[in-house]
């Protein structure tokens, strides 16, 4: 759907939902990230050297609050399966306060190949994917 309007994705992506639910995969997003394609581009640089139990995840921040239509990301690192650790985000166990009051959906498409790696190199792609998508210019919480 590509230079469709957002409000044309919404809908489409609204009719998947009701229809396919139960096949959809968890990786792709329930809304329309204008952005989504630069978080690809700049995750792709990305690449662990071992395997392990660490995995990278991205959850989509709403800054509505502040100004219309703002959003921004935050970078996690985690040995819980991803979707598991946004679910105790939200329900406030060992938050992030962005992701406690701004979190909106787990985006895991862009991070697939970050699953399941050592954890020194989760430390360091999880700061530099920070840094990287920073410099993007897109707003950026987490990545310690």
């Amino acid at each position: 759907m590509r230079n469709a309007s957002p409000g044309e994705v919404e809908a489409a992506l609204a009719a998947l939902w009701r229809h396919a639910a139960k096949s959809i995969p968890d990786w792709l997003p329930m809304h329309h990230v204008p952005w989504l394609p630069l978080v690809y581009a700049v995750a792709a640089r990305f690449q662990a050297a071992k395997r392990g139990r660490r995995n990278i995840y991205l959850v989509r921040l709403d800054y509505g609050d502040r100004e219309p239509g703002l959003q921004g990301l935050y970078v996690g690192m985690t040995a819980y399966p991803p979707a598991q650790r946004f679910d105790q985000h939200r329900a406030g166990i060992r938050a992030s306060g962005s992701v406690l009051k701004r979190g909106q959906e787990l985006l895991l498409g862009p991070v697939l190949h970050l699953q399941h790696i050592a954890q020194a190199d989760a430390v360091r792609i999880e700061r530099d994917l920070a840094l990287a998508l920073a410099d993007a210019g897109l707003r950026v919480e987490g990545g310690h």
